[in-house]
């Protein structure tokens, strides 16, 4: 998202660059002689300041170079790499006590390109990258309970998950458990990340 908002400001910029005039401050902008008997009314304003602090400060107006290099920091093929390849989403999820056949264990999960031990790779990547595309996703997806929330009584079995590492580029450090209803809706947002345990 953030590589759109860089390149529509960049493309912006070299639209506006192309589409503004060239100005001087040297004198009227004349297309050829004025005819006798016209009154003219003195220099054309220009936007370039002539006189102050500014004036020496000349804007080279023109269109900027294209293509673009890649902004550093920023994927050139818009995959989820940064620089020299480096993975964005990194995650090591720890799981014990599902229930589940193959379900249990520790799994290393990349994302952008997939890879990594889990075994539902593609799909938790997918995951992933549905909440990322939110502002209430980003900030809710791998948030505990708060202290103090009501939640409901239900036990929703063993299972319990810890989380360990960096999701588009932040770093995540989070336990999940079914030991009540808000535990289970939380632990239920994660799936595939987390193996669905219903």
């Amino acid at each position: 998202m953030l590589r759109r908002l860089a390149l529509t400001a960049v493309v912006s910029l070299a639209a506006l660059a192309t589409a503004v005039p060239v100005s001087t401050a040297s004198g009227p902008v004349s297309s050829g002689p004025v005819p006798s008997g016209s009154v003219s009314s003195g220099p054309v304003p220009s936007a370039v300041p002539t006189t102050g602090p500014f004036a020496a400060a000349r804007p080279s107006l023109g269109p900027l170079p294209l293509p673009l290099p890649p902004l550093p920091g920023f994927p050139a093929d818009g995959e989820g790499t940064g620089e020299a390849g480096e993975v964005l989403t990194r995650l090591t999820v720890s799981v014990e006590n599902t229930g589940v056949a193959g379900a249990d264990g520790t799994f290393e999960l990349e994302c952008g390109p997939t890879g990594g031990s889990h075994p539902r790779g593609q799909a938790a990547c997918d995951r992933l990258a549905e909440a990322g595309a939110t502002r209430s996703g980003r900030q809710e997806l791998f948030r505990p309970t708060p202290e103090g929330t009501m939640c409901t009584m239900i036990h929703g079995g063993d299972a319990t998950a810890r989380i360990v590492g960096t999701w588009e580029g932040r770093a995540v450090d989070t336990t999940a458990s079914r030991r009540d209803g808000c535990e289970i809706a939380r632990w239920n947002s994660l799936v595939p990340v987390l193996p669905d345990v219903r």
